[in-house]
This record gives C-alpha cells, structure tokens and sequence, in this order.
C-alpha cells in the first residue's frame, strides 16, 4: 500500500507520469482494492475517522486512463469510461433490476440493491439496504445493517481530495427522500425522519432537553431527527429556513430493526 500511495502521489503532482506504465497500474490497483474493500476513502479508529485522500486521487486518476466504451446488460447499453460492477452472487449481493453499482464501489455481504445507484469509491457495509431510487454518492461511506429508504440521496464528494465523505454509521436508518450531503456524519443507531435534509451548514438542533443543543455537520448517535424550520430576518423582512431537530434518542430496549415509523411514534411525532 505505501509503493502504491507513492506512486499515485507521486503522479498528482506531475501527471505527465500518467504516462509510464508502473504509475499506470498503481492507480489501476488501487481501484481493485476499493472495489474488494481492502481499501477504503475513510476510516474509523477509536472512534474517529481518517480520510485517505490518496484514495480520492487515485479515483480522480482513473478517469483520464480510461476510454469511453459501449456496455451492454441484456437489453440495456451504456456509454461510460467506468465499467459495471459484476460478480454479485460470489460477492453475496442481492441486485434487483434496475440497480447499479460502478466498478470500484465496495458492496459486502447480504447488501441489498433495490433500483438504486451506488459511485465508484463508496463503501457500503453488510446487512445495509440501498431502496429504491436511493443513490449513494461517490467515496460516501455506509456502515453495516444501514437502511437508506426510497428516494434517498448520500452525496458523493472527489474534490477537494481532502474534504471527508458523507459518513453513515453502523445501523442508522434513513427516512424516504432525506438527504444528506457535503460530508454530514450520521451517528450509529440514528434515525432520520422523512425529508431531513443535512448539508455542512444546516443548523441541527437538539431541543429533546430543556436547553437546546446545537450541533453542525453531526448527528449523534441514536439520534431521532425530524425536518424542523427557524425564522430568518431578509432585507425583505423575517422568512423560514430549514434546520434539522433531534426530538429525542432511540430507547435502549429499541432493536436495531424497528422501523422509522415505529422510532417517531415513540416520540409522539405523526408519520
């Protein structure tokens, strides 16, 4: 891996090396290795997580070294320079037509694709459900037993290579239509109501106590969140706009598997 991460460092500060065939296939490699999860764009240690941006250059780097090609699947074609991931009943994978995952997106074992779409250089863990018309993002980071309802959209970020991904933790579940981009981290367990929308500036606030708490860019873990709105003043006088609260935390005696619907109700929300 440090052959491999010189190399590709070395070819982002001089891209003529884009040129010679070692430098060629480092980059080469270490798509491979995204896509069998021996590596990753981010990583957690104790708790924090570490962003490779080494990973992210080489994924830039790919492109230009690939030819834009016809693809073909039964009935369908494609015009793309990343190929099709394959191989999904050795890997494990349920895939439902018209689900698609590129080359070099990390899909493990029992991960279910209902028609949705995962990029090149997302890691999507065990267990996790991709539903339908659910998207996730280039280097976006799923954990494991995840579910990312209907119309859900993780947001995928390449530039700049040292921006973090959009994280998603272990067994956090992602209400219909929520999305969640600009490198927004979701605590594990949290769940996510429908149409929470979470950029790296929407204010998240926890009004669950008798003093708010504020938070930006994280949601804690087994946090329950609903889309909330705060007053504005314009030029043109005082408007709403959109912030995020945590209402309250998932009960200990809640299993991983009960539903979105089930973990608002224990707080009183309609859905």
């Amino acid at each position: 891996m440090n052959d491999l991460k010189t190399k590709i460092e070395e070819t982002w500060e001089h891209r003529e090396l884009l040129e010679q065939e070692s430098h060629q296939a480092a980059i080469v490699d270490a798509i491979e290795y995204l896509d069998k999860g021996k590596l990753r764009v981010a990583e957690e240690a104790d708790g924090k997580w570490r962003v490779n941006d080494w990973v992210k250059k080489a994924v830039i780097l790919y492109f230009p070294l690939r030819k834009m090609e016809t693809m073909e699947a039964g009935p369908l074609e494609f015009h793309d320079k990343i190929p099709l991931k394959k191989g999904y009943e050795k890997l494990g994978v349920r895939v439902v037509p018209h689900a698609i995952a590129r080359y070099g997106a990390f899909l493990d074992k029992d991960v279910i694709m209902m028609p949705s779409y995962v990029n090149i250089g997302a890691y999507v863990g065990s267990g996790s459900m991709v539903d339908t018309w659910a998207t996730v993002g280039s280097c976006a980071q799923i954990g494991k037993g995840v579910h990312l309802s209907g119309g859900v959209g993780i947001g995928g970020v390449l530039e700049p290579v040292q921006a973090a991904p959009v994280i998603i933790e272990d067994y956090a579940f992602i209400g219909s239509r929520s999305i969640v981009v600009e490198g927004v981290r979701v605590g594990k367990e949290a769940v996510l109501g429908a149409n929470v929308v979470l950029t790296a500036s929407t204010r998240i606030l926890d009004v669950s106590g008798n003093e708010v708490k504020e938070f930006q860019g994280y949601v804690p873990e087994r946090s329950v969140v609903i889309p909330g709105s705060l007053p504005k003043k314009f030029a043109a006088g005082t408007y709403y706009v959109p912030c995020a609260l945590i209402i309250g935390k998932r009960k200990e005696s809640t299993d991983r598997k009960t539903s979105l619907n089930d973990a608002l109700r224990t707080h009183g929300v309609q859905v």
